[in-house]
């Protein structure tokens, strides 16, 4: 199951909007930021359920809802479609400032044209995606087209769209108006392209997927969505998506083929002992392999991290537990003590010195891990506190106490 963290973006107004980041039980492949449909919000089932589709693949997806919409503050009525395009870039650069910069846009609807408009703001967006979205954003004018007289007599008017009132002002139109140029945005995209559209869309008609399609230079790809409505309702619509987008952006996002390796699938190489990391251009955010898994450090947010993988230090201390636990099951097994099972924590803290060579420096300290062992079973005393002094002598305690010689060795890439 994918990891779910929730927070407020602010955008250029001030308004805090509701988001929410879907996160892979595993590495991040990549990074996509979903914009959802006129009116809509992010927790729209075709959102939702294309969002973790796209997790399973690996990818870290967020979603957030508008200004005035959904969970978001701010009032409908003033926003138009350059703010929502402006609330895009925002979301995108909050990403960027959390060490996972969108390498993937995708709209639905008209958030499939938002996209199309903000990629040329965001020179990190490598691809992108829309998902039944207009070419023009004054497509959706039809909607109310039967108020337009009253909202240019009064400058606003209430407009009933999905069975909810929404109060559409004469600047909402006039934006749309000075957006016409969007086949023009489109030639200019330079990135890849997929287009993915339902025939039998009745909200947004194909031709507006053949006019983004034509309007685009290459790469660029289409995918009919045959069978499927508007809103992706039926949910093997919304993982056919997920995985023909998933499949797409691999080739242009440099993520290998094939699947990503879990600590449930068997090991390779699990004889080689090297432990390899690799950090990318920003954030903390660290993918290390060994023995043939993959797995990842971060670090916490206050100091610049994306807290979506455990600390250096936390591993240190697993590898503590660890080491402890398979220890106390080895002498076990060897001794025929009754012992079921076994917990172990540790905790890492910096502690005052109290008894050091240099103890007249004031401020001296070290590391500590202090370690807790429950053991269970039906064991004596006596067995017991021999379990607890064969656990001082695993592998890596004894490491930890000893002199250790790291040394470093430069290459030149």
């Amino acid at each position: 199951m994918p990891r779910q963290e929730r927070f407020e973006i602010e955008n250029a107004d001030g308004h805090a909007l509701a988001a929410r980041l879907l996160l892979p039980d595993g590495e991040v492949r990549a990074t996509a930021l979903f914009a959802h449909c006129f009116t809509c919000s992010k927790d729209l089932h075709a959102v939702r359920r294309v969002s973790q589709g796209l997790t399973a693949h690996g990818y870290a997806v967020l979603s957030f809802d508008f200004t005035g919409l959904g969970e978001s503050e701010g009032d409908f009525a003033d926003t138009s479609f350059s703010s929502t395009v402006a609330d895009l870039v925002h979301a995108a650069r909050h990403l960027g400032a959390r060490g996972l910069p969108p390498s993937l846009l995708v709209g639905h609807s008209l958030g499939g044209a938002a996209v199309l408009a903000a990629a040329g703001a965001l020179p990190k967006v490598r691809a992108v995606a829309t998902i039944g979205a207009p070419c023009d954003p004054g497509h959706i004018r039809h909607l109310f087209v039967d108020r337009e007289a009253d909202i240019a007599a009064r400058g606003e008017a209430e407009v009933s769209i999905g069975g909810r009132p929404f109060c559409i002002r004469q600047q909402f139109l006039d934006d749309l108006a000075s957006h016409q140029t969007m086949r023009e945005r489109i030639a200019a995209l330079g990135r890849p392209l997929l287009v993915l559209h339902s025939p039998m869309d009745q909200t947004v008609g194909i031709e507006q997927a053949r006019h983004i399609f034509g309007a685009a230079r290459h790469p660029k790809s289409f995918v009919a969505l045959d069978g499927a409505d508007h809103l992706l309702t039926r949910r093997e619509d919304a993982a056919f998506v997920a995985d023909v987008l998933a499949a797409w952006a691999a080739r242009y996002l440099g993520i290998a083929s094939g699947e990503r390796p879990t600590l449930d699938q068997p090991p390779r190489a699990y004889a080689d002992p090297t432990v390899r990391a690799h950090l990318g251009a920003s954030g903390f955010r660290t993918v290390m392999r060994a023995r043939g898994f993959k797995f990842a450090a971060d670090e916490p947010t206050s100091i610049g991290g994306t807290e979506t993988a455990p600390t250096p230090y936390d591993y240190l201390g697993a590898a503590l537990a660890a080491c402890t636990a398979m220890t106390l099951r080895m002498y076990a097994g060897r001794k025929g003590l009754p012992m079921d099972s076994v917990d172990v924590t540790v905790t890492h803290a910096k502690v005052h010195a109290e008894d050091c060579a240099n103890c007249e420096a004031s401020g001296v300290k070290l590391d500590r891990l202090t370690r807790t062992i429950t053991i269970h079973g039906d064991l004596t005393g006596a067995q017991r506190q021999r379990l607890l002094e064969i656990a001082d002598r695993c592998p890596v305690h004894r490491t930890l106490e000893s002199e250790i010689d790291v040394v470093t060795i430069g290459e030149t890439p």
